[in-house]
């Protein structure tokens, strides 16, 4: 009876360590102007037809009075194109603000939201990144799922991103 409560115990501790997911690292890049307002970034996985697989994150200013943050999430002009100006924001666990200057990590369970059930086939994990007074960037990682075994996939940005890395776990 005990060695079966420590079993269970123990699956039900190691269950989301086992579930295949995607794990996201995005380094913003600290810019040195006089000027520095932190990025508005969108996240999101697209099918080879170009369509928004699953909206991941979008990074915006959530504490601007009466929303006026939302005014510039079509600044991150490819996400906006293909799934911002359908979108009604805040969305929980998409939305939230923007972060600061350093290395952030996102992580989502297969079966869960946002990512959900993907099927399987080929797709491009987008990050993009827009800045009031700067520029703005758009980095692709493709990628196939599910994946057979854990797998990284890396590119590094030039002015607005730094590193961006996708790992996949089957």
């Amino acid at each position: 009876m005990h060695k079966t409560v420590l079993l269970a115990l123990g699956l039900l501790v190691a269950a989301p360590a086992l579930s295949a997911g995607i794990e996201v690292d995005i380094e913003l890049p600290r810019i040195d102007v006089a000027d520095y307002r932190r990025p508005y970034v969108a996240v999101w996985l697209e099918r080879p037809d170009n369509s928004v697989a699953a909206n991941l994150a979008v990074w915006y200013d959530v504490k601007m009075r009466n929303g006026e943050g939302t005014k510039w999430l079509k600044d991150i002009r490819q996400w906006w194109r293909r799934a911002g100006r359908d979108m009604q924001v805040p969305v929980d666990g998409v939305t939230s603000a923007t972060r600061h200057p350093g290395a952030h990590r996102l992580a989502f369970t297969a079966g869960d939201a946002p990512l959900g059930e993907l099927a399987a086939g080929s797709y491009r994990l987008v990050v993009e990144a827009s800045r009031e007074h700067g520029g703005r960037e758009v980095l692709t990682l493709p990628f196939d799922w599910p994946p057979r075994e854990a797998v990284v996939r890396e590119a590094r940005g030039e002015r607005e991103l730094g590193k961006v890395a996708v790992h996949l776990k089957p």
